[in-house]
């Protein structure tokens, strides 16, 4: 007589013991329903990140060109319009520089900048700043009193 022992499967009419097709099938189907929704969100996740990234990138790069026309002096500044080709990795970019003088009454001259970034890359978004550069001439009117 033989004695079963327990936790040992039954063996089949073939006397071989092991998984059953529908057990490897219900096992796939279980691990596809978990698995999904899993996949959306790292898919949503990377494409944040890249986003994170870009505008990181986006603002660096705005930040050093707003600082570059804020440091050249006013009579440097060339009223047009220029654009900039940079292919260069981490950040391959456009960027178009449009310098318009608004006011040159007496001494007292204005020229606007206006920045604009357009990434290489569709995954990130353009941007665009506008600031005023004046200068005005210094006057003598208080020098009197403190000479």
């Amino acid at each position: 007589m033989k004695s079963r022992r327990r936790g040992l499967r039954r063996r089949g009419p073939s006397g071989r013991g092991g998984f059953i097709l529908l057990e490897v099938v219900v096992a796939i189907t279980l691990l596809a329903l978990i698995m999904t929704p899993l996949a959306g969100m790292v898919l949503a996740i990377t494409a944040n990140s890249h986003r994170t990234v870009g505008n990181t990138y986006r603002n660096g790069v705005l930040m050093r060109e707003v600082n570059l026309y804020e440091a050249i002096q006013y009579d440097s500044l060339v009223v047009g319009t220029f654009s900039t080709v940079r292919d260069t990795k981490p950040y391959p970019h456009t960027s178009t520089v449009t310098i318009v003088e608004v006011l040159n009454r007496n001494q007292l001259k204005a020229k606007t900048v206006k920045l604009v970034i357009v990434p290489t890359n569709p995954l990130y978004r353009r941007d665009s700043v506008t600031f005023l550069r004046s200068t005005a001439a210094t006057t003598t009117a208080f020098m009197e009193d403190l000479q």
